[in-house]
């Protein structure tokens, strides 16, 4: 009874949930400035009677209080936006701020987010516990789920669970596999040093840019070399930065990247390698290296009891062809650090739809959301919390 009361409210709340989404996606704020943001999720959550507090600088937590004591379990979603240029020139509602943008489905998760505490406050006095929401900042710079805890967010709290629209996958499908999810993330920069001159006297030089590219080159090595071939680990370079002039051999290179894997130790190993591997390479052609090892998002491992009540879930509100297991990603997701501290999980729902032109990928300047999507994330949000809580 109560599971079609939550359908049916989030059904009668669709076209909200649309229009919100919208407003959202032509309004886009930056990780860190979502100032506007949290103030219209705040209003709304007192709107709804949902006792609501801001967080530093622009995070919002709520707390739907049930008619019966019980457990406390977390929803969150994310807020912020990128500094992406939309492409998407024939959207009525396309961002309204250049080159900034909704391209990883952040505005679709606070509206669902919002539909969900909606259709929730209709069964309040029927809730035996708390539903706790989060509209977190920052997670596509991998520090505002942090920020959050140290706030509170999960203080208390039994059980978390996130969302992310996934264009890859159909409209409406829905996977939680238990394990791992999304990799870890981390940043490394390294700084080589020559001695630059004359590049018609390179006898006289220490070239950065060989030293750099020799480097590059090697790397993958760590991978393909000193890992169990079963462990997955990617090492990428994205930027170098040498030379200043055709006729001038370079005396410094910096290099950035990023380290993505699933396994602490293997984590471990590649932070050392890549120290080795810098070292060695500076010395060989007679320079120097320094190397930044940064750490950011840890691995999101869905806890085997939440994730398997997701699957649950979606098998009793939308039936068992919409439930599929989508393979760990290379991906990272800050809503690693909800789980370093309690229980819980992070499902994907499908928002991929060629007639609509939907499939992009994240982070992408034509990225889009299928908005029949919205009522299967908003639903997945509520059900699952009324589950964990009446379980």
């Amino acid at each position: 009874m109560i599971n079609e009361t939550i359908k049916k409210a989030i059904k009668e709340n669709s076209e909200e949930m649309v229009n919100i989404r919208q407003k959202l996606h032509s309004e886009p704020e930056l990780s860190w400035e979502e100032y506007k943001t949290s103030q219209f999720v705040y209003d709304y959550l007192q709107e709804l009677g949902i006792e609501s507090r801001k967080t530093e600088p622009t995070g919002v937590i709520g707390e739907l209080v049930g008619g019966k004591a019980g457990k406390i379990v977390a929803l969150r979603a994310d807020m912020d936006a990128l500094s992406v240029e939309e492409l998407n020139e024939d959207l009525p509602y396309k961002s309204a701020e250049k080159g900034k943008m909704h391209a990883c489905g952040h505005d679709a998760h606070t509206a669902m987010l919002l539909a969900a505490a909606k259709a929730l406050v209709e069964v309040k006095e029927e809730l035996p516990g708390t539903v706790r929401f989060i509209f977190q900042p920052a997670e596509e710079v991998a520090t505002g789920a942090k920020a959050m805890v140290e706030q509170g967010a999960v203080e208390g709290a039994d059980n978390v669970f996130g969302i992310h629209i996934w264009s890859q996958s159909p409209t409406h499908s829905v996977s939680c596999t238990p394990g791992p999810s999304f990799a870890s993330a981390d940043i490394f920069k390294v700084n080589f040093k020559g001695r630059g001159g004359h590049g018609a006297m390179p006898q006289a030089c220490i070239d950065a840019a060989v030293i750099a590219s020799s480097f590059v080159m090697n790397l993958q090595s760590i991978v393909s070399r000193t890992i169990d071939p079963a462990q997955p680990a990617v090492i990428t370079v994205g930027k170098m930065i040498v030379g200043t002039r055709f006729n001038v051999i370079a005396e410094n290179a910096e290099i950035e990247g990023t380290v993505r894997c699933f396994d602490p130790a293997v984590r471990d190993h590649i932070e050392k390698q890549l120290q080795v591997y810098a070292d060695h390479t500076a010395s060989i052609y007679g320079g120097t290296a320094e190397l930044e090892y940064i750490r950011g998002t840890q691995a999101v491992i869905n806890g085997s009891e939440s994730a398997e009540l997701v699957q649950q879930v979606a098998i009793e509100a939308f039936g068992e062809n919409r439930l599929y297991e989508e393979k760990p990603t290379m991906g990272g997701e800050d809503f690693s650090f909800y789980l370093d501290e309690v229980p819980g999980s992070f499902a994907l729902v499908g928002s991929g739809n060629p007639e609509k032109d939907t499939e992009w990928a994240h982070h992408h300047g034509r990225f889009n959301v299928d908005e029949e999507a919205l009522e299967t994330g908003a639903e997945l949000y509520a059900q699952y919390a009324w589950a964990y809580l009446t379980k």
